[in-house]
């Protein structure tokens, strides 16, 4: 008996018909998706609770700089978060049909998805809350893996790295595939 698996199910007949397949918007649908959505929306929650309980306990024992990098991280913290989280229910909106891609796109303009810099590294890092550089580190590697994949859904130039190596399907694969997991080797 076989297993069916619906992204190489798509990619066979895709091969059989000779059109396109997105790798990403399979990618955007699926079960890593949602998992990806949980996550964001658990940290937020998270982060939430931190902030306003033990991270604000934790704020008032810091000397004056650590006390000052600790607000300094909090609200980047906070902005890189609701952003992401922006980012995450347009998305979901787009898979539930709420709205198009092309709405997705217009909206998603609005969100900041660039690297907001950290205290990481600086002198008074080590001094703040062990939590807090936790979640710092959690919501940098979350946002790394969200501008990957929105870089995978919305970036204008695929299209002319497709229609370029149109005539060439092993080399239309191969940049299919370095757009969906980075260049390797």
């Amino acid at each position: 008996m076989r297993l069916s698996n619906p992204m190489t199910d798509d990619i066979k007949k895709a091969g059989d018909t000779g059109s396109a397949v997105h790798i990403a918007h399979h990618l955007a649908s699926s079960d890593s998706f949602q998992s990806l959505f949980q996550e964001g929306m658990s940290l937020v929650e998270e982060t939430a609770m931190y902030l306003d309980g033990n991270g604000r306990e934790e704020a008032k024992q810091l000397p004056r700089p650590a006390s000052l990098a600790y607000a300094t991280e909090s609200m980047r913290l906070t902005t890189r978060l609701m952003q992401l989280a922006s980012w995450l229910l347009l998305q979901r909106a787009v898979n539930e049909g709420e709205m198009s891609r092309e709405q997705a796109g217009s909206e998603k303009n609005k969100v900041r998805l660039d690297k907001l810099s950290t205290a990481a590294g600086g002198p008074t890092w080590t001094d703040l809350p062990e939590t807090l550089r936790e979640l710092v580190d959690r919501s940098s590697r979350l946002q790394e893996r969200v501008v990957h994949l929105d870089k995978m859904l919305y970036r204008k130039d695929a299209e002319q790295v497709e229609e370029a190596t149109n005539d060439n399907p092993v080399a239309s694969q191969i940049n299919k595939l370095h757009a969906a997991f980075g260049k390797f080797g």
